[in-house]
């Protein structure tokens, strides 16, 4: 069960949709699993399948989540 204004539901750890929209433009992919609710293991396995949900931008050999993206991802649209 949500709050309402993209609240945190009671079982969850992670940030609120509203804190994920007061974000830096990128953030790492870490900070991203925890917005998704997943590991971050799981979610660097996506990545370097190159299977993430959500737009990157790759820095050397890193990659930086474009929090624009993470935030549609999780608005659903």
């Amino acid at each position: 069960m949500s709050d309402v204004g993209g609240g945190r539901s009671k079982s969850s750890d992670g940030p609120t949709l509203d804190e994920v929209r007061s974000w830096p433009a990128t953030v790492s992919v870490p900070k991203a699993a925890t917005a998704l609710g997943v590991s971050k293991s799981h979610l660097h396995a996506l990545v370097k399948r190159g299977e993430a949900p959500f737009k990157l931008v790759p820095l050397g050999g890193r990659h930086r989540v474009i929090t624009a993206s993470l935030v549609r991802l999780l608005e659903g649209t």
